[in-house]
């Protein structure tokens, strides 16, 4: 039986080999998970991230109602609620969906690439949570100079921005804004429909309050 020590040698080999690897065989993700809100799962993020480079097919897309085209909000309004439509709630011949989960979780910032890589060879214990089903709404916010977009994936058919993400918005007043709503139906975390996309980002912005 090795030692906890020579386990640990093995692992620290084993990461400064995936180091030395190209970016096609170890690819971390870049900006994290999103926001979750609703009964959405970190399982079934990644079954979207798998299928969000597909062809683009807005046939089924959401029809977004807040923020509407063109939209500005004041930086010193409250943070807004968004809303939006959708085909794939529209249905009745679905299973039960996946009941929400009341308290939505922060994107995962925290690890560094190193712990992301340790964690793909020694998994830590994580309780997982029952596949997803139903439909799902993975919403974007590309705000510019920023790397990452401002991102929830829900369930629901609305987002109350969070503190945090208005935050964002209002320090980005003046400033070209976009939203897009990337939707599918799961059943188990596999993708039935979809995903579909708006066939363009809404173009929305943020004043600033003289």
């Amino acid at each position: 039986m090795k030692t906890p020590s020579l386990l640990w040698s093995t692992a620290a080999v084993a990461l400064l080999g995936l180091t030395s690897c190209s970016d096609d065989e170890v690819t971390p993700p870049e900006c994290g998970e999103p926001l979750y809100a609703g009964g959405a799962t970190d399982e079934a993020w990644r079954a979207l991230v798998d299928a969000q480079n597909q062809a683009q097919d807005s046939s089924r897309a959401v029809t977004l109602v807040s923020p509407e085209s063109g939209h500005t909000y004041l930086a010193d309004e409250a943070a807004p609620l968004w809303q939006w439509t959708s085909p794939l709630r529209a249905s009745l011949q679905r299973p039960e969906r996946t009941r929400p989960s009341p308290v939505a979780r922060p994107r995962d910032t925290g690890r560094s690439v190193l712990a992301w890589l340790g964690n793909a060879l020694l998994p830590t214990a994580e309780a997982h949570l029952a596949p997803y089903t139903g439909d799902l709404y993975w919403v974007k916010v590309q705000v510019p100079g920023r790397q990452c977009p401002v991102e929830l994936l829900t369930s629901e058919l609305q987002w109350q921005l969070d503190d945090g993400s208005w935050q964002t918005l209002r320090d980005a007043a003046g400033q070209a804004l976009t939203v897009q709503v990337l939707s599918a139906y799961l059943v188990q975390n596999r993708i039935t429909e979809g995903p579909y996309t708006l066939a363009a980002p809404v173009p929305f912005g943020v004043a600033r309050v003289r």
